[in-house]
């Protein structure tokens, strides 16, 4: 009987196995999109606990813990950061075939030397031991990024961040890893949700200027990406659930902008012509 997700997890064939260990295995990773944190990687953040590596920022979990009817409370909330933990333990429990079951436990075995299935029985003892070996020291961000083997890293920023940890990399020589921000103006683009008016008075005061119709808008974004680009962005990336395509002209998309601007509802009609 094989052994639970050992290292030839996913690999079927012979083909396969040297396909990876021979080839790919060592090769170092160009990550074109993460959610990691300029700050904590320039700052070199030291973790305390497995609390903070795995849930601090990690949506992709904190939305299964929703659906399995966690309370946001030991999602992002105040309980503890052993509570949290705990909370995701007897989640994903339940969660095997489910791709986050298998990152983490290949997290525990790769990064922990942690064999043994995530469940709230075992999860004392996983906290337990996984702590300890943080508490080593050798889990900084920077040292977490060297010891992947990371060569690039596409953070995701709004158009309004100032970058300044993107040019404090780029100007620190003691790290190897290439850290470059990526563009992501997801909420200059969606119209219809809470606080769009506002966010457009921010992009305007970032680019010293007041925002009054779609002109402004068009000039502030090619304003934002230029900056983005001498800060040495190539990337954007858009939360889109579907492409939209609707026809409309420059003056009806104007006239829509200018009503949201107004703090009036959108339709998804125009909505969708904003957007196209």
């Amino acid at each position: 009987m094989k052994k639970f997700m050992d290292e030839n997890f996913l690999l079927e064939t012979e083909t396969a196995k040297k396909l990876f260990f021979e080839v790919a295995k060592d090769l170092p990773i160009y990550d074109y999109h993460c959610h990691l944190s300029p700050e904590e990687i320039y700052e070199d953040k030291q973790f305390k606990n497995i609390t903070e590596v795995w849930l601090g920022g990690d949506h992709y979990k904190w939305r299964f813990m929703r659906w399995m009817g966690v309370p946001e409370e030991q999602i992002t909330g105040s309980a503890s950061d052993y509570d949290k933990f705990l909370a995701y333990a007897k989640a994903i429990q339940f969660a095997a075939g489910n791709p986050l079951y298998h990152w983490s436990h290949l997290e525990l075995q790769r990064y922990f030397g942690i064999y043994e299935t995530l469940t709230e029985k075992t999860a004392p003892m996983i906290w337990e031991k996984a702590n300890a070996i943080i508490a080593s020291g050798d889990f900084s961000a920077r040292k977490l990024i060297e010891k992947s083997n990371v060569a690039f890293i596409g953070t995701t920023d709004d158009p309004t961040s100032d970058l300044k940890y993107h040019l404090a990399l780029a100007e620190d020589k003691n790290f190897k890893t290439t850290v470059k921000p990526t563009f992501r103006p997801d909420p200059a683009v969606n119209i219809q949700k809470d606080g769009f008016a506002e966010y457009i008075e921010k992009l305007g005061a970032v680019c010293g200027t007041t925002i009054s119709d779609i002109d402004g808008l068009y000039d502030a974004l090619r304003s934002r990406i230029e900056f983005f680009h001498q800060a040495g962005s190539r990337i954007s990336d858009h939360g889109i659930v579907s492409v939209p395509f609707l026809k409309a002209d420059k003056n009806e998309v104007d006239a829509i902008f200018k009503k949201a601007l107004g703090g009036e509802a959108v339709s998804d009609c125009e909505a969708e012509k904003y957007q196209t």
